[in-house]
């Protein structure tokens, strides 16, 4: 079993890029758990399923799929999905089906396996306390609803995606809502976690701040 570095926290805290960058100066593999939860929801829409599909149902047509990463890519039975996933639709269904036992039970040893031999940096809102409670680092991001809101505005205007402030606000709370108040794996923040507030910091900062808990450890 590889070292874990795992990271929580809410929608738009800016846990992927920070990840990505972690992993990248760790000389860590990153697990995109969003990836993953994203490329599942986009094949649930497309094979039919809804908010109202049965958990049978759901693991029916998650039969025989694959999600693989490739150079930065991620590919759904073999049909790169890299933009097809970062849509506000995409987002709004991986929330809602990742509060299913049937899509989270599939995701599990996946995830798991990705850490069977590699150091990994591993980010999204169960990874501290249900997929690696016991991982080497435990981290927690958080940032207030406007901070995100506007990170995720942002994001899909540079994606040419047409949206506005204040939808971006309604997503990120109705995501929150939806996130903490699930009865499978809700996200929270748990005790041994490092907690790091980056409404007011960049990247560049906030990684300084993971690179100054990590100094002992790193060292051993």
């Amino acid at each position: 079993m590889g070292r874990v570095v795992a990271i929580d926290g809410p929608s738009g805290a800016g846990k992927s890029t920070i990840s990505r960058l972690l992993a990248k100066k760790l000389g860590f593999q990153f697990l995109d758990t969003g990836a993953l939860y994203r490329a599942v929801a986009l094949h649930l829409r497309r094979a039919g399923a809804g908010p109202d599909s049965t958990d049978s149902g759901i693991s029916g047509k998650l039969k025989n799929i694959s999600i693989d990463f490739k150079d930065g890519r991620v590919f759904l039975n073999e049909e790169d999905v890299s933009e097809a996933i970062r849509t506000t639709e995409a987002g709004h269904y991986a929330s809602v089906f990742s509060a299913r036992k049937a899509v989270r039970d599939f995701l599990f040893q996946i995830q798991k396996d990705a850490a069977l031999h590699h150091d990994i940096v591993a980010e999204g809102r169960d990874m501290t306390t249900v997929v690696f409670p016991e991982a080497w680092v435990k981290i927690f991001l958080d940032a207030s609803e406007e901070g995100r809101a506007w990170r995720r505005y942002l994001q899909l205007k540079e994606k040419g995606i047409e949206t506005t402030m204040e939808e971006a606000l309604r997503d990120v709370k109705e995501r929150d809502l939806r996130d903490s108040k699930r009865d499978i794996a809700p996200l929270k923040r748990v005790d041994d976690a490092i907690y790091i507030d980056t409404t007011n910091l960049n990247l560049d900062e906030v990684i300084e701040i993971i690179f100054s808990h990590l100094k002992n450890r790193l060292a051993c």
